[in-house]
């Protein structure tokens, strides 16, 4: 990959994260549901915590979720923080069928001081709300989102890890959206709910920190120009399944998406790609964010 064709996909990626800046999902719905109406049932049977030296990504929860319906008829209902449960859905939801919907992946760290913290939680409610209008679902307001998110933490605050350099470890936060109207047809769904689930998680890969390996192949492409590449919904994630195998087969731990004859970076399929360059002008460029506290 040469100085050029970096810069090319680093202007696009800026040139993407502009727009959606512009666009303001974080606030865009003049119809949301409201953090302080939240309905709160504690669990009764609170679950043991995992040792954390055996954590691994995505197998253990925490005792609580939260949960918010929507429909066309009704609105938002009142969000609700209960005991982590199963779900009851007709088998002709559309989510199941036409893969209506879409979710979002935030951290909350437990610093050295105690304190909890979330890593840049309203960049996941911008992408999550352009997500939500590309599937034709029912915006909200972000910020009640992540204040309701907050809450959730706050109330099971002791499953979140305390971590060290010999165990890195976090509070993973899966709010996920699906279409739930329980009909055949590709048509904008009437009903949806709104989860969030959240659990203790080690590093995502079995070699930890350590550097992995990834697969560049230009025969296999996720995301081009007018497609639905920068949502994250779970269709973009299944056909990807099988070049993952490829990646496996070759020792590599994930794959660096490419795109275009230049073949330019578009994104690592499991985890964030950050860039270190130096630019035209001599400039070393990296961009960092921050994490947000809220208790």
């Amino acid at each position: 990959m040469t100085l050029n064709k970096l810069s090319v996909a680093c202007c696009a990626v800026q040139q993407t994260a502009r727009y959606v800046a512009a666009r303001s999902y974080a606030t865009a719905s003049t119809s949301s549901f409201k953090a302080k109406d939240v309905e709160i049932t504690r669990t009764k049977s609170p679950a043991a915590k995992p040792d954390v030296s055996k954590l691994k990504f995505g197998h253990h929860f925490s005792d609580h979720m939260l949960e918010v319906d929507w429909s066309e008829s009704k609105g938002w209902e009142k969000p609700r923080i209960c005991p982590m449960k199963n779900f009851q859905i007709h088998p002709a939801a559309k989510c199941l069928h036409y893969a209506v919907e879409l979710f979002e992946g935030m951290k909350a760290f437990r610093g050295v001081d105690n304190r909890i913290r979330l890593f840049r939680p309203m960049e996941n409610m911008k992408r999550m709300l352009t997500s939500a209008e590309r599937s034709a679902l029912p915006t909200f307001e972000g910020r009640e989102l992540v204040e309701l998110i907050k809450k959730l933490i706050s109330i099971d605050v002791d499953w979140v890890p305390k971590a060290s350099k010999e165990q890195p470890s976090s509070l993973y936060v899966r709010p996920t959206y699906i279409a739930t109207e329980p009909t055949l047809g590709v048509a904008i769904s009437t009903t949806a709910k709104l989860f969030v689930i959240i659990g203790p998680v080690g590093p995502y890969y079995a070699t930890g920190l350590a550097p992995v390996k990834l697969l560049a192949d230009p025969q296999y492409v996720r995301s081009w120009p007018g497609g639905s590449g920068g949502f994250k919904m779970g269709c973009n994630y299944a056909p990807t399944l099988y070049t993952q195998t490829k990646a496996a087969s070759h020792g590599c731990q994930q794959v660096l998406w490419l795109f275009g004859d230049d073949h330019q970076l578009t994104e690592v399929g499991a985890m964030n790609l950050f860039t270190f360059w130096v630019n035209e002008h001599g400039g070393q460029e990296l961009q960092l964010t921050m994490a947000e506290y809220f208790f």
